[in-house]
């Protein structure tokens, strides 16, 4: 029996000195890898703060360090022409200005085939990987005052004392954009017939997206035109807010991606922006979008099924933008 226990225990430590001395296969364990780490250069014009939660989490999953560089749009088209990243993490617009200009590469995979033809490039030359929807924020307690609840632009705009928290359109793209996507909807004189049914409630016309949603949280307003994204960040600290999507439509920010060169390691990172690791990776740090990928816990868990969204394909140029923002400042704001 002794000699028996023996062999077995020589044959085991044989076995872990074989294991101990196998090389495994790049990724069986990254964290101990000598694999150098792989890095992709991306374009962006998203806030610093968003970019590295997704950087971190990409990198700790796949060894892939994404190294952002966050540019004001017009520099991030400029530098793009001269120096070519992997890939570009922007809004919309942006991402067509580049895929005018021949800046990107088509992606086609499973995963990005799933999202709505809403969402992404015609060409597949971009993809949404994520939205922002304009809805009405309104405070609770306020709420319970009311027989019925404003849930279109034209009945917030008639409702009597209501105090109305609003984002400057002349302060952020978010809000200028939905002027804009309220005029190519509902046509000029709807718009600014609303728009000026609102100024004489608006508490303030603020500079930044969280002020409307701090004001109704904290019963300075009744109810703000905000970003959901802001709101649901105060509601998971516990304001008494409620989100109302306006039944006639609203305006939304699309985020989305696109590749520059044909890359295989850009092209896996793409598709996992819109999965639910990145969702999850967002949410943890206090950033609530709507995923467009339908097969996303994140999307099918979406509360808002029953919100209505612009048609955003309808183009202004630079001049009609300032045109109309114009008009609102002499005909509204300053009235």
């Amino acid at each position: 029996m002794r000699r028996y226990t023996i062999l077995l225990l020589t044959a085991f430590m044989l076995v872990m000195a074989a294991v101990a001395g196998k090389t495994f296969p790049a990724g069986a364990d990254e964290k101990n890898s000598s694999v150098p780490m792989q890095e992709l250069l991306a374009y962006t014009t998203l806030p610093a703060e968003t970019v590295t939660i997704l950087s971190e989490t990409y990198e700790r999953e796949n060894h892939v360090r994404v190294n952002f560089v966050p540019l004001p749009a017009p520099e991030l088209i400029q530098k793009a022409q001269i120096e070519s990243a992997d890939l570009i993490l922007t809004d919309s617009k942006v991402l067509n200005t580049a895929a005018e200009m021949n800046l990107l590469t088509p992606h086609i995979s499973e995963i990005n085939d799933a999202v709505k033809t809403d969402f992404k490039d015609e060409h597949d030359r971009w993809i949404g990987v994520w939205y922002d929807p304009i809805i009405f924020c309104a405070n609770k307690d306020y709420l319970r005052t009311l027989s019925e609840i404003p849930d279109t632009w034209k009945s917030l705009s008639t409702a009597r004392k209501v105090r109305i928290g609003i984002t400057d359109f002349l302060a952020a793209d978010a809000s200028s954009n939905l002027m804009l996507q309220m005029i190519s909807n509902l046509g000029e004189y709807e718009t600014y017939e609303i728009l000026s049914g609102l100024h004489p409630k608006v508490v303030q016309y603020t500079k930044f997206l969280s002020n409307p949603v701090r004001q109704a949280g904290m019963g300075e307003a009744d109810i703000s035109i905000a970003v959901e994204s802001e709101t649901l960040r105060y509601m998971q600290d516990n304001y008494p807010l409620k989100i109302i999507y306006p039944a006639d439509g609203t305006s939304y920010i699309l985020t989305g991606v696109g590749i520059t060169k044909n890359n295989s390691a850009a092209a896996k990172f793409a598709d996992w922006l819109l999965s639910d690791d990145a969702q999850i990776a967002l949410q943890k740090n206090g950033f609530y979008f709507i995923a467009t990928n339908p097969r996303t816990l994140a999307y099918k868990t979406f509360a808002g099924k029953n919100l209505v969204l612009f048609d955003d394909s309808q183009k202004f140029t630079a001049e009609e933008r300032h045109e109309f923002l114009d008009r609102w400042v002499k005909d509204v704001r300053l009235k």
